[in-house]
């Protein structure tokens, strides 16, 4: 005979597990079948059940696509010579008139996706590819797609002047995108007094809210900033705390506490390493080596960097000035056999994909392993 206690607890079993399945499928649930509005495809980020975040500079807005992509990959590593060109050929157009703007690898399938904008400008065509295992290029159709869009407040002005370095203010409303922990995290400009910010959006979508305006040190300019934008940056747990680990221009590298990034709210990073002027990130990722933390960070002048986490949990902040160009804080060493990348991503814990820009003026998607 069952005993009742055994009936209790296989009853709380299973309202568990019916309640998880529910949670899961919340995430593709809360879209809806539509043609979305995208304006622009920048930045690129995947969330759980081959869910795709797509930024939206010109529509000032997140998107969430259910890509349908959720079958695992068989074995076999992308590489995909010319593909700017491939891709051209493929929009009909020429690879003169394109623009790659980021790669994100989709874990549940292990496909590679683009945004890709097709003309120059803001009145270019948003286009999002994915590349399989087999090296076959195909678009994400955007007709009847289920998706969600999450409009941002406070965005520059299309019209706004430029930012700093000739780009418009509004191409920089998001300059990175990552889904961490339930929430979308957006770095970029807002039109507010201290426009650097950060806003962290529930999804499923629901209220934008206001973001944190984002203080911080650098120590190659020798003072402190609140109009510049992350550039990249990635989710790291110090401590069983989340972070986010950011990347500047001219290169401060600063860890934030995603406690500590609560609506409305001034925040002040602690800039944990300068790594070199003159010179602009890309793009980062983390991953593990030898029982070790590290992360790679590809650079438009410095090369890809190889940086230590170690110590950096008692990391203290950078406060003075760190003159001719020089470097301070966590260690790196430059992979000097990866030239010219220009976007990364994680692929598995022994691999990552990369687009290189060929001297020939060709563009190269291929896997290669971690450093």
């Amino acid at each position: 005979m069952i005993s009742r206690g055994r009936i209790i607890v296989s009853a709380l079993l299973i309202t568990l597990l019916v309640t998880l399945s529910v949670q899961a499928g919340d995430l593709t649930a809360s879209l809806k079948k539509g043609s979305p509005d995208l304006k622009s495809a920048g930045s690129l980020a995947f969330g759980p059940d081959g869910v795709l975040f797509v930024g939206d500079t010109q529509g000032a807005a997140i998107f969430a696509l259910d890509t349908g992509d959720r079958t695992p990959a068989s074995a076999g590593a992308i590489k995909v010579e010319g593909i700017n060109e491939k891709i051209a050929s493929l929009l009909g157009t020429s690879d003169k008139d394109l623009l790659i703007n980021d790669v994100a690898v989709n874990p549940a399938s292990g496909k590679a996706y683009l945004s890709v904008s097709r003309g120059r400008g803001p009145d270019a065509t948003p286009v999002i590819l994915r590349v399989d295992r087999a090296n076959k290029i195909d678009s994400l159709s955007l007709a009847d797609i289920a998706f969600a869009k999450a409009p941002l407040p406070n965005v520059p002005a299309a019209a706004a002047g430029p930012a700093k370095k000739g780009q418009p203010s509004r191409a920089e409303s998001i300059t990175d995108l990552a889904f961490v922990n339930g929430r979308v995290f957006v770095a970029g400009l807002s039109n507010e007094e201290f426009s650097s910010r950060l806003l962290a959006i529930p999804f499923p979508f629901t209220e934008t809210g206001k973001g944190s305006s984002v203080e911080i040190f650098h120590g190659a300019h020798g003072k402190l900033e609140t109009h510049s934008p992350i550039r990249t940056f990635v989710a790291f747990d110090i401590g069983g705390e989340t972070n986010l680990l950011a990347a500047y221009t001219c290169t401060p590298l600063v860890k934030i506490p995603v406690s500590d990034l609560k609506p409305g709210t001034h925040v002040k990073g602690t800039t944990i390493a300068e790594l070199g002027n003159r010179n602009r990130p890309l793009d980062m990722i983390t991953y593990k080596k030898g029982g070790k933390d590290f992360l790679l960070l590809a650079n438009n002048s410095r090369g890809v960097m190889k940086i230590t986490t170690d110590g950096i949990a008692k990391a203290e902040s950078i406060t003075e000035p760190v003159g001719g160009g020089g470097t301070k804080g966590q260690s790196y060493e430059t992979i000097e056999a990866w030239k010219n990348v220009l976007q990364l991503d994680r692929v598995d814990e022994a691999n990552a994909i990369v687009l290189v820009q060929a001297e020939s003026g060709a563009q190269n998607l291929v896997t290669i392993p971690l450093p």
